[in-house]
């Protein structure tokens, strides 16, 4: 440490302690360390550090060298070599919110187009300058809807993805909204009937995930009329934006707010996160928009300009009356979409979303070959749900020692369903190869055997 004895004693003085171990009277003894953490060692050269830590690192199984079918809300995408380039530009690189116009016109500028793009993409009208990531724009969207309706009340589809269930249930305790909530059977069928029936005089919501976490793909037109005509909201997460370079939008729907995770675009996998959150809505709602928006305007001589539109957030107005307590966004996370969707456009996203949807086909198709092995839903985009002869997770296990990441099992997310320990969620992307997909089909089939 920096510090010296003599400088440690000088600062104690002044604050009149006559030891380190005085600040922590408020901590019970039992939960204070006498010495040092055991297995840690005190001291090591860098060098010495570094292999350890690279002999740790190298445990890890790297996604881009083996076969690898996860999704569930993150996925594998080629990102370009070229947004790694853009983003580290001198005008645009901040991983914080701009406060100073004047001085922020790069991000300022990002973020408007940013909020352009994802209001075309999720079919709103208007989008804000990014959330933390998927899940907690779920969140924020629930409790904009019980500000709109002033009920209490949401409805949360059994094929929301059950992180984004918790997410809520968490923020719900200290709000007071009722969550309606039920894990998902494994039929091809969605549960937009069941959501429609469960729709009375006091629900604020329907949340749906669009495509869900099965994979499954339903029209929403009817659940938004449904919702409309109780005077309650439709809101639609989408997990895989590039889903929606190929299938309608919740917006072109009618969906009120649709929120989602923008990390398959310019994001990578990360180890989770960060990530970056997508939030739309009716431009009749904005003013109820957690975060912040940017707009365009003129400066005093009469050019273009970019500012903080609207900033309902506690850091700008009184807390009682914020929106959100969110206080920043990922903006590095936004701003490596922003560039990725620029540099693939909508013909771009359209012939990536397509060869996506090609692959998910080929693989299931094969998969399916596999004795015992059962397609859920015919219907999806880049991911797809398969039931097994037997559970799950030992056989992902397997794989996962074999070298291949066959997917994600559903007795992961959903421990104690045992209707779903059979099930296996895999996602196929444009990174997906034919070799991959035959990998994985064989040692399939020789696990199963």
């Amino acid at each position: 440490m920096p510090l010296t004895d003599t400088d440690r004693g000088a600062m104690l003085s002044v604050i009149g302690a006559s030891s380190v171990d005085d600040l922590f009277v408020d901590v019970p003894e039992a939960a204070r360390l006498s010495g040092p953490i055991a297995g840690l060692p005190n001291h090591a050269s860098e060098l010495a550090v570094e292999r350890h830590m690279t002999a740790l690192a190298r445990k890890n199984t790297v996604a881009g060298e083996v076969p690898f079918f996860l999704g569930c809300g993150a996925y594998r995408h080629h990102v370009p070599a070229s947004v790694d380039h853009m983003i580290q530009r001198g005008e645009f690189l901040t991983a914080y919110t701009p406060y100073q116009p004047e001085i922020a016109q790069g991000t300022l500028q990002m973020l408007f187009e940013f909020q352009t793009q994802v209001a075309r993409l999720l079919g709103t009208d208007v989008a804000n300058a990014s959330m933390y990531d998927g899940s907690t724009a779920c969140w924020e969207a629930i409790g904009m809807a019980r500000r709109i309706t002033k009920r209490g009340k949401a409805i949360l589809s059994s094929g929301l993805h059950p992180h984004y269930v918790s997410v809520a249930k968490t923020m719900a305790k200290y709000t007071g909204d009722a969550l309606a909530t039920s894990a998902p059977t494994l039929t091809a069928e969605t549960d937009i009937d069941a959501l429609i029936a469960a729709i009375d005089g006091d629900t604020s919501c329907v949340v749906v995930q669009y495509p869900d976490i099965l994979g499954r793909i339903a029209d929403l037109t009817p659940l938004a009329d449904a919702c409309h005509a109780n005077k309650a909201l439709l809101i639609a997460v989408v997990t895989e934006p590039v889903a929606l370079g190929a299938i309608r939008s919740p917006g072109e729907m009618d969906a009120d707010i649709v929120v989602g995770e923008g990390q398959s675009l310019g994001v990578g996998l990360q180890f989770g996160g960060p990530y970056v959150g997508l939030f739309g809505c009716k431009d009749k709602y904005v003013r109820q928009m957690p975060g912040r928006l940017c707009g365009e305007t003129v400066d005093a001589d009469g050019k273009r300009g970019f500012v903080l539109t609207l900033s309902t957030r506690e850091q700008h107005i009184r807390r009682e009356k914020a929106t959100s307590n969110i206080c920043t966004n990922s903006g590095l996370c936004a701003l490596a979409f922003s560039i990725h969707m620029t540099l693939l456009g909508e013909k771009g996203l359209r012939d990536l979303a397509g060869l996506n949807h090609a692959l998910a086909v080929q693989a299931a198709e094969r998969l399916a070959q596999v004795p015992g092995v059962s397609l859920v839903n015919d219907a999806f985009f880049n991911e797809f749900t398969v039931t097994l002869p037997v559970e799950a997770r030992p056989v992902v296990r397997t794989l996962a020692e074999r070298g291949v990441l066959a997917g994600v099992s559903l007795g992961r997310l959903y421990p104690g369903e045992d209707a779903l320990a059979n099930g296996l969620v895999i996602a196929a992307t444009e990174t997906t190869t034919a070799e991959d997909i035959e990998t994985l089909a064989t040692a399939l089939q020789e696990v199963l055997a």
